[in-house]
C-alpha cells in the first residue's frame, strides 16, 4: 500500500510512553501511519489543521483542554473529523459525553491492540466503533440520569468529601437548597445515601477525584 492510500492518524496522549507505544502499533501496519502526535488538547487543535490525519486517537484527561473539548473545538471547524477515544476511562457518563462531542469508537486502554486497529479502520470508512463492555455500559445508563449543572457542582463537593454546611458556603445557597438538590441527586441515581451516590458517579465517570 502506497503512502497516498495509508490511513493518518494522529495520537493525543499526555504519557509520552503511551504515545511510543500507541505510534509504533499503528505504525507496524501496512494500511496505516501516524501523522502527528501531541500532548495536550490544545496540541492536538493545531496539529489537527496542520497535518488533517484522517482518524485521531484522543485521550479524554488531558492537562489544559480536556479531551472532549478538543474534539468539540476540531469538530466545530471541521465536521466531518473522525475520532477515536482511547482512556482508561469506563464510566456511561464519559463515553455519552465523548459520543456526544462527536467522536466515533471508543476503546479503553488495557484492551487487545487488534481492537484499536479494528477501530480506526471502522472509524475511518465512516462506521462506529463501541467494543461490547462500551455498549453495555451506555445500554445501562438512565434516560433521566443527567444532572443539571449545579447538581453536578454539589455531586462534585460531596465527592471531595464537604458536608452540606460546607457546600451551601461555597456555591452560595441555602444549607436547605442544598439538601434539596441532594434529594434529587439521589433519585437520579438511584441510590439510597450520600456515601452511594459518590461511589456510583465516580463509577460512572460523572465525577473522578
Amino acid at each position: 500500500m502506497s503512502n497516498v492510500e495509508k490511513i493518518k492518524v494522529m495520537v493525543v496522549d499526555d504519557h509520552p510512553l503511551m504515545r511510543v507505544g500507541v505510534a509504533s502499533i499503528v505504525n507496524a501496519r501496512s494500511d496505516m501511519t501516524v501523522v502527528a502526535q501531541a500532548g495536550s488538547g490544545e496540541e492536538a487543535v493545531t496539529l489537527f489543521f496542520k497535518h488533517k490525519p484522517d482518524v485521531t486517537l484522543m485521550d479524554l484527561r488531558l492537562p489544559g483542554m480536556s479531551g472532549v473539548d478538543a474534539i468539540r473545538s476540531i469538530r466545530s471547524a471541521h465536521a466531518g473529523a473522525r475520532f477515536v477515544v482511547l482512556t482508561t476511562y469506563e464510566g456511561d457518563a464519559d463515553i455519552h459525553r465523548a459520543l456526544e462531542a462527536g467522536a466515533q469508537g471508543y476503546v479503553i486502554k488495557g484492551m487487545p491492540y487488534q481492537t484499536l486497529v479494528e477501530a480506526l479502520q471502522r472509524v475511518h470508512k465512516g462506521g462506529r466503533f463501541l467494543p461490547p463492555p462500551v455498549a453495555r455500559a451506555l445500554a445501562s445508563r438512565m434516560p433521566d440520569s443527567d444532572l443539571s449543572v449545579r447538581e453536578q457542582e454539589v455531586l462534585r463537593l460531596l465527592a471531595s468529601g464537604k458536608s452540606n454546611k460546607d457546600i451551601a458556603s461555597l456555591l452560595g445557597i441555602t444549607e436547605a437548597t442544598v439538601k434539596c438538590h441532594v434529594s434529587a441527586i439521589l433519585v437520579r441515581l438511584d441510590v439510597s445515601d450520600r456515601t452511594e451516590a459518590v461511589v456510583t458517579a465516580l463509577q460512572r465517570g460523572l465525577v473522578h477525584l
